[in-house]
């Protein structure tokens, strides 16, 4: 019998791009460009992720889009694309991910949250393509507050506005440096690699009963 004491947790904190929502730019780009290589170029060169986290803390799309325009001309209409078809980035929920989601919901056990970097112009399409994110107490969306992930500011928001404790809350996301964020400021995390991974932890720290794996 296992004698390690196990943590009681009563807040569950959930990251949303590529945890619950699979999203990437590289769905809409592979079919603006010809070759994989050119999609490549321009989100590694012109829309970069460094420049798309910018809107995630604030920033409105137009002066996003305005600014590389200016810089990179030729690439207007690549550009543009990148919020006017924006919804093309969206490839739909991780099933597996919201059916562990759902059953936590059902539990009753836990209050549920989501933490998300996010740009507050288009996460009201995520809200209308996902009804999953109603099952969460609270979400706080980085660039509806100005500020975001790893900040420390940006998880001690979520906890004073919900009034959580650190130590009673798991925080879940698939990027170790926000993993790292939330341990700046006493949050234990999980680092999100698969479906899988985070059910079998989940079922470690007794968050949810072990089930049966049929072979």
């Amino acid at each position: 019998m296992k004698t390690a004491a196990v943590k009681n947790y009563s807040n569950l904190v959930f990251d949303l791009g590529a945890v619950l929502i699979d999203w990437n730019p590289r769905y809409l780009y592979n079919k603006v460009f010809s070759t994989a290589a050119e999609t490549e170029f321009f989100l590694t060169n012109v829309c970069t992720s460094a420049w798309n986290e910018e809107q995630d803390a604030g920033r409105s799309l137009q002066e996003a889009t305005e600014m590389l325009i200016c810089q990179f001309p030729k690439f207007e209409a690549e550009i543009r694309a990148y919020y006017g078809r924006w919804k093309e980035m969206l490839g739909g929920p991780i099933q597996e991910t919201v059916d562990i989601l759902q059953e936590l919901k059902e539990s009753n056990q836990y209050k549920l949250y989501a933490l998300t970097n996010w740009s507050n112009e288009t996460f009201p399409l995520a809200l209308l393509n996902y009804p999953f994110l109603q099952w969460f107490d609270g979400i706080v969306v980085s660039g509806r507050e100005k500020i975001r992930k790893p900040d420390p500011a940006f998880y001690n928001l979520l906890l004073d506005r919900y009034q959580l404790d650190a130590s009673s809350t798991l925080f879940i996301d698939d990027n170790e440096r926000n993993i790292r964020g939330a341990a700046a400021c006493g949050i234990d995390g999980i680092h999100f690699t698969s479906a899988g991974q985070l059910k079998a932890i989940l079922e470690e720290k007794s968050i949810l009963p072990i089930s049966l794996h049929h072979s």
